[in-house]
């Protein structure tokens, strides 16, 4: 027992800033629920003066998502030897499409097992302005999938994305094969960062600088400096995640218009999705770990504190990337394997929302008594998992792309209000998952790669060794 009482402030040192966002998060929660229930009808510049602090550091943590991914795949890759930066990325996409299409499974066959649509009352579409246009086919948004992985410009890719957008013109009509089309297609360009267009540059750079060896040293060097620089910013700024979290849950919580469709008409798919998020995240990955390492994910899930809770305040994956990356480093893991495998994941790897779009649509459809075949569902499944790749990793981005799933069904995209009144908060669960799958993740192939690690460190020194004996047969030859 003494013993214990000696360690204890050791463990609550190190596990302080865990703590700390841990109680911003509840304290949040309950400062919000207080202020709803006070009777005070709060506006929405009042809102926004509470979300003000919580902007400003999710405003610091996505400033540090461009330099700190560019610089963290090449300089991995680069410092890796080129057959083995291939079998660890072919290991994370791996393991990342085998998570997201168990998500995606579960998600079925929890919603078609439990079917929260049959038993949730009919539904009323209200007397409001479409939340979604509809201005894109499924086929577009697939098609920009593959356009965004090739940028045009690569210092447009930070700050923009292509989308195809459908204008429509009854004036300016085609007649194709006997119908008549009443669009054009155009291009266009939107806010936000096209992460999988620099992951793609960055990983060819990479490769590239690999090949090169000596040649590319200096740039090597600038790239692994940027990525230390990056970390020890990022070292600095999650030291506010507790204020920061603190104000965007009591923000978010002040300004939601009615918690009744939590436990009323939507409350049976809220605990469907729920259940689904939970028996992914710490029963599938689980036992995916258990199977890649041998080992219990426990002790691993549970110095992932300071993460989750920072992925449930953000609720964006891409913000939280850095303190991932820190968290894995702290586990002691290879830092050429996490800075490959984390950023990869927070770009492609959203597992809890593609259980999330599953799950919506055939709830939706259940709702709409829509009959889903299997072949819809197989259709609804496969749109799923597309659409969680191109989902980018900012708070509700899945419901974007929730439009394309229910496309799948034939279903309006307005119906995506439908799910809107909880969304704000499974977002943030799904978010959690997210990044817990993305971390397990970068262990799993950091366990796997070991061998293939060791052997190259091997065949390095053995040529270390032997550079070093021809220089000294040279100096002895001088003299």
């Amino acid at each position: 027992m003494p013993l214990r009482i000696r360690n204890c402030p050791h463990f609550v040192r190190e596990n302080l800033l865990t703590f700390m966002t841990v109680v911003g998060v509840v304290s949040g929660a309950v400062l919000g629920w207080g202020l709803r229930s006070s009777g005070y009808e709060w506006s929405r510049r009042d809102v926004m003066y509470f979300q003000y602090p919580g902007e400003l550091f999710l405003r610091m943590l996505k400033c540090l998502i461009v330099p700190l991914l560019v610089s963290s795949i090449v300089s991995a890759i680069g410092s890796l030897d080129l057959s083995l930066s291939g079998k660890v990325g072919l290991r994370a996409i791996i393991y990342y499409m085998t998570t997201t299409i168990c998500a995606v499974m579960l998600g079925i066959a929890l919603v078609t097992t439990i079917k929260p649509g049959n038993e949730s009352k009919a539904y009323q579409q209200p007397n409001a302005t479409k939340l979604v246009t509809k201005d894109t086919l499924t086929s577009d948004t697939l098609l920009d999938l593959l356009r965004n992985v090739f940028p045009e410009n690569i210092a447009q890719a930070t700050i923009a994305s292509y989308r195809t957008k459908l204008v429509y013109d009854q004036n300016d009509t085609k007649s194709i094969k006997g119908q008549l089309e009443t669009y054009k297609i155009e291009g266009d360009y939107q806010s936000g960062s096209n992460v999988l267009g620099l992951v793609f540059f960055s990983i060819v750079l990479g490769i590239t600088l690999g090949k090169m060896g000596e040649q590319s040293r200096p740039l090597q060097d600038f790239f692994h400096s940027m990525s230390e620089a990056m970390m020890i910013i990022t070292g600095w700024v999650i030291w506010l995640s507790p204020l920061g979290v603190f104000f965007l849950v009591t923000a978010k919580i002040m300004e939601i218009d009615s918690f009744g469709d939590l436990v009323g008409r939507l409350g049976l798919y809220f605990m469907t999705v729920l259940l689904g998020l939970f028996l992914h995240g710490f029963g599938t990955l689980s036992i995916l770990f258990i199977l890649a390492t041998k080992k219990l994910p426990c002790r691993y899930i549970a110095k992932m504190g300071q993460v989750m809770a920072t992925a449930f305040g953000t609720a964006s994956s891409s913000a939280t990337m850095p303190i991932t990356i820190g968290c894995c480093d702290d586990m002691g893991l290879d830092p050429r394997i996490t800075r490959f495998v984390i950023p990869i994941g927070a770009t492609i790897n959203m597992d809890g929302t593609a259980l999330y779009e599953a799950v919506a649509a055939i709830f939706i459809a259940q709702l709409r008594k829509v009959e889903m075949s299997f072949g819809k569902i197989i259709a609804v499944s496969v749109t799923a998992t597309a659409a969680s790749i191109g989902a980018a990793g900012i708070p509700q981005a899945g419901l974007v792309t929730m439009v394309m799933v229910l496309d799948t069904v034939n279903l309006p995209a307005e119906d995506v209000s439908i799910i809107l009144a909880v969304d704000w908060l499974l977002d943030r669960f799904r978010t959690t998952i997210n990044v817990v799958c993305d971390a397990l993740g970068a262990i799993i192939v950091a366990s796997l790669s070991q061998g293939d690690i060791e052997k190259t460190r091997a065949v390095q020194n053995d040529r270390d060794t032997a550079n070093s004996h021809e220089l000294t047969e040279l100096e002895k030859g001088d003299h």
